[in-house]
């Protein structure tokens, strides 16, 4: 057999690798995105049913976005998606797909040396496959062999604690429900999951400060907010459904006020493609009224800013009757801000006292402010303190619980904060598991389980011994990459539940499957009936999505359907009606309405159009903290090697610099679109490293220079990204950025956030090596 086809190394050779890389002038959004939307359909593999899918995004009786969290108002409008929305429902609808035949003609081997884009770019995995070590590929299974392969191994093990069970965020409430059922009727709760990767430090300083691990507001409270602070986030590229709430806000006079590193187009300008005077040449509307360049790590160090200004010169406009009600541990924390010298808030934050007197004031003279933020606040050590001084700064003035105001953690699948609400988590709660065993005949678990950097730990010390994963892509996603294969390849068995051919695939156990499923754009039937799963986005808000594209393939099968032909297989014994849920999802939903809290008759609630909100208890001034008040929490800021904006110089040899890892425009988490990225203009090529233009001439280097980054930490372990193109931007000194997942390989496996065991995938210390000409 013969493997003909080129390797790829994040490089599209068609086009030039750069042009013109830095800060375009263009707004974000407008005629580059109609552009961009066009070539997605085009290049899809099936434009007219990808163009066709549209019509069914974020509609009554179509399906949810299978992209981002963002909420949609009322869920009810039309045309409510964005260039981002197309390039997930495009990349979904297509028609190719990879069969026995692609897998007979190239081995596993070979597929490990082509890139993220390559892989996923084939097509939908159309059929079951299971991996044949002998010939190095993959080849056909039934269903039926596959889950027996499954239930045997699962039922040889020591202890149910030896698997490990992984759980996307793309995941729907039925299959998270159904899957945490299956897991603790198995008996463990080894639930390490892509939340673990990302906002698990919003929830612990949450819950811990407020008695609830979410965000606090609507999507109406945007269109009411007098100020809106955004914390270390990019929704140009991540979510740009929210720069229509942005634009809105700007457009009616509420002061937009962004705290990040890297000067984002989306946060700047942004045209609506709805709006014919956007449309115009020089079309669009500022976005950030202030944009304030924060040094990587240094949010908390200008929150504690903002927290002096305001008890020093504004404790008149503070809210002494909320603070007095609803609040404790003022004290603590106007003596923690008294001994915290500016010097050390300004040489963390980057930012000077007079700098940060301005979004003090505005602050101030706001009535109702909301805080907003992602991964560049929640993915360093000091990420819980961090975020829990920003709610410090909104409880001062009682913007929690009230209309226009609050903390709004904006996560990034379309249902990963479903998942959680659904039991996917290593520690569940005890009334979780009352209610759980008082529904099913099961005797729950009780003892915590992995999450995600303690199931790579089990794997390496051969504690854990099976990995199967509900979507997601965890080779890629995960940090310190070659740990994490290693750890995977232990395993004697891996099974991967996918639409797409990616990384994780091809990081075999001693045996390993492929099982494909339904996408969220297609229609799911069982027993004669099209199905209606749920989702639950960012606000909180519950909804039904129902796909209405016809399967790929014939051999698809729901992940409901799956999950529980893996439970009959592993668990015969136990007395679950299995075979009824699948027939019936509202049954599933039905069995959610008893066990998890605030979804009492939920099929009643989902079936209005728009669903329904969960209730927030901290957003009606319900504190479900130990002293059943909000906290006020004085946390001093963390030593400087912490906040490793400023990292540590060494004695002698080269220069230390701290990375921060996020996404290209043609991305969404692991899934690689294409090899652009239009709002920093880089074109054609992704091992790209953005540096401060005086750091390149300070180290000799200059645009186009290619380099090796290593991790500049003495663990004993090389890590290395090789072969990256030094592009000029508009970055603080002493930081550079880059691309993951090709940089998670530089992030540590233990390095990660306190309380949260989030990786430090925002704060990496680096040094830089120029390659010869030659190499």
């Amino acid at each position: 057999m013969t493997e003909q086809k080129p390797e790829r190394q994040n490089q599209r050779p068609e086009r030039a690798s750069e042009q013109s890389p830095g800060r375009p002038r263009a707004s974000a959004g407008g005629w580059g995105a109609l552009t961009a939307v066009a070539r997605s359909l085009l290049h899809s593999g099936n434009p007219a049913k990808s163009a066709l899918s549209l019509r069914g995004v974020n509609q009554p009786h179509g399906f949810d976005c299978p992209g981002c969290a963002w909420g949609d108002p009322e869920h009810a409008s039309s045309f409510e998606f964005c260039e981002n929305g197309v390039k997930a429902v495009a990349w979904e609808a297509t028609s190719k797909t990879v069969g026995p035949t692609f897998f007979a003609e190239h081995s596993v081997e070979w597929l490990k040396r082509q890139d993220h884009h390559y892989l996923e770019s084939q097509g939908r995995i159309a059929q079951p496959m299971r991996y044949e070590r002998t010939l190095d590929r993959y080849v056909p299974v039934s269903w039926e062999d596959a889950f027996a392969l499954i239930g045997r191994t699962l039922r040889e093990l020591e202890s149910p604690d030896e698997a490990l069970f992984y759980t996307s965020g793309r995941t729907s409430n039925e299959a998270a429900f159904l899957y945490q059922l299956f897991v603790r009727a198995f008996g463990t709760n080894n639930f390490p999951d892509c939340s673990n990767m990302c906002h698990e430090a919003s929830g612990v300083a949450l819950t811990e400060q407020i008695g609830v691990g979410k965000g606090t507001v609507l999507l109406e409270d945007f269109d009411k907010a007098d100020a809106i602070f955004v914390w270390g986030q990019n929704p140009g590229t991540n979510h740009p459904r929210m720069l229509t709430s942005l634009r809105e806000a700007a457009l009616r006079g509420a002061k937009i006020v962004v705290f990040n590193p890297v000067r984002e187009r989306g946060l700047e300008r942004f045209a609506h493609p709805k709006s014919m005077k956007d449309m115009l040449p020089g079309g669009g509307v500022d976005i950030a009224s202030h944009y304030l360049q924060v040094r990587v790590g240094g949010d908390m160090a200008a929150a504690k800013g903002l927290l002096k200004i305001l008890l020093e010169k504004y404790q008149g406009r503070l809210d002494t009757r909320f603070i007095e009600e609803h609040t404790e541990g003022l004290e603590q924390l106007k003596a923690d801000a008294e001994a915290t010298d500016w010097s050390e808030i300004e040489a963390q934050s980057g930012l000077t006292r007079e700098q940060l007197e301005v979004p003090a004031e505005i602050y101030a003279n706001a009535d109702r402010t909301i805080f907003t933020w992602a991964m560049g606040l929640t993915q360093h050590r000091h990420s819980v303190v961090t975020i829990q001084t920003l709610i410090d700064v909104l409880l001062l003035k009682g913007n929690i619980g009230k209309p226009g105001a609050g903390a709004c953690p904006v996560r990034g699948h379309s249902n990963v904060q479903g998942d959680r609400t659904m039991g996917i988590t290593e520690h569940p709660s005890a009334l979780f598991l009352d209610r759980l065993e008082a529904t099913f005949p099961i005797k729950a678990p009780r003892r915590p389980g992995y999450g995600t950097i303690t199931a790579i730990q089990a794997m390496l010390e051969g504690k854990a011994k099976v990995f199967i994963g509900l979507g997601g892509n965890f080779a890629a996603a995960t940090p310190d990459t070659k740990m994490t294969e290693e750890a995977l390849a232990q395993t004697k068995l891996t099974v991967h539940i996918s639409t797409k051919l990616n990384r994780s695939h091809l990081i075999v156990g001693e045996q390993a499957l492929i099982l494909p499923c339904l996408g969220r754009t297609e229609i799911d039937i069982q027993n004669g009936v099209p199905q209606m799963v749920t989702v639950e986005d960012s606000m909180s808000m519950v909804h039904g999505s129902g796909g209405i594209n016809k399967p790929v393939s014939p051999h698809l099968l729901s992940e409901p359907a799956i999950i529980a032909g893996m439970a009959k297989a592993t668990l015969p014994e136990v007395k679950i009606d299995w075979d009824g849920y699948v027939a019936d999802y509202s049954r599933i939903r039905d069995a959610i309405a008893r066990v998890v809290p605030g979804f009492e008759g939920y099929n009643q609630k989902v079936a209005k159009p728009g669903g329904f909100h969960l209730r927030n208890s901290a957003r009606e001034r319900e504190w479900k903290t130990e002293t059943a008040k909000a906290r006020f929490m004085a946390n001093p800021l963390p030593p400087a090697e912490f906040a490793t904006g400023i990292a540590a110089q060494p004695a002698e040899g080269p220069r230390v610099f701290t990375l921060m890892t996020f996404r290209s425009h043609d991305q969404y988490n692991t899934t690689i679109y294409g090899y652009d990225d239009r709002y920093r203009g880089i074109y054609g090529y992704r091992r790209v490293l953005f540096m401060n233009r005086e750091d390149m001439a300070a180290e000799g280097l200059a645009v186009g220079d290619i380099i090796d980054i290593r991790t500049a930490i003495n663990d004993g372990v090389e890590r290395v990204a090789e072969g990256f193109r030094i592009v000029g931007y508009d970055i603080p000194r002493g930081q550079v950025a880059s691309y993951y997942p090709e940089t998670n390989v530089l992030v540590p496996l233990w390095s990660y956030g306190e309380r949260s065991m989030t990786p430090t995938s925002k704060s990496i210390p680096v040094v830089l090596a120029k390659r010869d000409a030659a190499t």
